[in-house]
């Protein structure tokens, strides 16, 4: 164990965590998943309930093993796929800073996610006890490739843009 060992630890938990309980606030917060679904709807993704649930599970599952180390290039490339399409469908047209609404937010959680995946989860991690580190080039092909892979076919295949009204003079 090392200082490296214990940031990464650091990193992993307070991103893994936070992920995970925006999954978990789409299952139990607010709207629920009917609620989730309805905005989901509303901003382009659809159908609504599947990306709903899809969301909030890969939220929380991807939170989890992040935090744990556990298969973390792949629970990497599931943070980065979720922040592309989030910033791609509600935050690109604010700008950067998150404090407009931004995708600063989205940016920070998908880049710290690769350097990790990149780095290794550190010696505080499932994959370091059970051999399956894959720091280096192949936990940076697989977080930001599968990222950006899955990211891009989900906005491919099922983001529908709402069609703006148009005003008559």
């Amino acid at each position: 164990m090392n200082n490296v060992d214990a940031g990464l630890a650091v990193l992993r938990v307070l991103i893994g965590l936070t992920f995970a309980a925006h999954g978990l606030n789409k299952f139990f917060g607010g709207g629920r998943i009917p609620g989730t679904a309805r905005w989901f709807d509303s901003i382009g993704m659809r159908p609504g309930r599947m990306h709903a649930v899809v969301a909030a599970g890969t939220e929380t599952l991807a939170g989890v093993f992040f935090a744990l180390g556990l298969l973390t290039p792949f629970a990497a490339a599931a943070i980065v796929s979720v922040m592309l399409v989030a910033a791609w469908t509600v935050h690109r047209d604010a700008g950067f800073f998150s404090a407009g609404g931004g995708w600063e937010y989205n940016f920070v959680l998908a880049v710290v996610s690769v350097g990790v995946a990149t780095t290794g989860p550190g010696a505080f991690s499932v994959d370091r006890v059970t051999g399956f580190d894959l720091a280096s080039l192949w936990g940076f092909t697989i977080a930001l490739g599968l990222g950006l892979g899955a990211g891009l076919a989900q906005l491919a295949l099922f983001f529908r843009p709402p069609v703006a009204e148009s005003v008559s003079p």
